[in-house]
């Protein structure tokens, strides 16, 4: 503000110079060496020369400098958005920088970096708890499980009984399964989940899956094809991978309709593997596509047919994805077609 108020004050000051200049110290020397009636300016002609040598100057200053301070004064705001769009929920630890001028942009600045180092630790505590509350859930589920298991092989146990026990295992193993997930992705969190890389046939682990889904398929009348398998070679962790591919084909049966089709494909890009699950489900509305990785999120299609599922299973698969350097994507048009589409990289 200072800076752009002296360029202002120095343009009007080069003006009223210039004019002092032309209508007084000029005329007075010409009218002492030439008298009034020699004076070969006119007034018109003054006023012509003032707006050429003092206001045109002064105006293009005032403009060039303006622009220069305005950006200057600018760049400590452009390079906060810049710092600001680089935090996400992966990257707390970004700081914006500080000018150290103690303005109230610096001050907005600390107290923006001091909202996110409360976050960030705030975010470890959760992320903490839900590893060690999903750690200490297995003990008395297996203990629980052990138990019925127990019960079980006692023949003497009634009909009844024996079935209601059948119904809790069933329970616990659903409980099982939602504790492991968790534990996977507060692990993942933690960046405590690791990899055990090696080269995978990813071709020959396509074929395996294509096999299962045709079995998980089978009951619903669901065909499963295998329309495309190139062979191709990866660095990953071929549990994870399977673990992966049998999320994605078990949604691809469990959100179909009777008698649908399920189309598998396995193509090798020039740097990239690239694997595809169609189904002819019902599909995902497009205002919902956003929040399909969304832990424990569930579609509508997903509780109208009262299918098993805690909404894990796409989170699990888009980080089994991530961590392998891959990226995932699902189109879906509701009522016709829903593909999945993981694209990982080579060898």
């Amino acid at each position: 503000m200072l800076g752009h108020t002296a360029m202002l004050m120095l343009g009007l000051l080069m003006i009223a110079g210039w004019t002092y200049y032309e209508f007084l110290v000029e005329n007075r020397i010409t009218d002492f060496e030439w008298g009034l009636e020699a004076k070969g300016n006119t007034l018109l002609e003054e006023a012509g020369e003032v707006l050429l040598f003092s206001v045109a100057p002064a105006l293009a200053l005032t403009m060039i400098g303006s622009w220069w301070l305005l950006n200057r004064a600018l760049s400590p705001v452009r390079l906060l958005t810049e710092a600001a769009e680089r935090v996400h929920l992966e990257n707390l630890s970004e700081r914006l920088p500080q000018t150290g001028n103690r303005d109230e942009l610096d001050r907005l600045t600390a107290v923006f970096n001091s909202m996110l180092g409360r976050l960030e630790d705030s975010l470890a505590r959760v992320r903490e708890f839900a590893l060690h509350a999903s750690h200490e859930l297995k003990t008395p589920l297996t203990v629980m499980r052990g138990q019925i298991d127990f019960t079980l092989r006692d023949t003497s146990v009634a009909v009844g009984v024996r079935e209601m026990l059948l119904g809790q295992m069933d329970e616990i193993d659903r409980l099982t399964k939602i504790v492991d997930g968790l534990t996977l992705l507060a692990k993942a969190d933690a960046g405590q989940a690791a990899l055990q890389r090696a080269p995978v046939r990813l071709d020959e682990l396509f074929a395996d899956c294509h096999a299962d889904a045709q079995v998980l398929a089978e009951p619903r009348g669901i065909t499963v094809e295998l329309t495309a398998i190139e062979p191709c070679t990866i660095l990953a962790d071929r549990h994870r991978l399977r673990q992966l591919l049998l999320i994605v084909v078990d949604n691809a049966v469990k959100y179909n309709l009777p008698g649908g089709r399920v189309s598998l494909a396995l193509n090798r890009l020039p740097d990239q593997a690239e694997l595809t699950c169609a189904n002819t489900g019902k599909g995902i509305p497009a205002d919902k596509l956003d929040r399909v990785f969304d832990r424990f999120y569930r579609g509508a299609a997903a509780t109208n047919d009262q299918e098993e599922g805690c909404g894990l299973g796409l989170a699990i698969a888009e980080w089994i994805v991530r961590a392998h350097g891959g990226k995932m994507e699902i189109q879906s048009v509701p009522n016709q077609v829903t593909r999945v589409t993981v694209r990982l990289p080579l060898e």
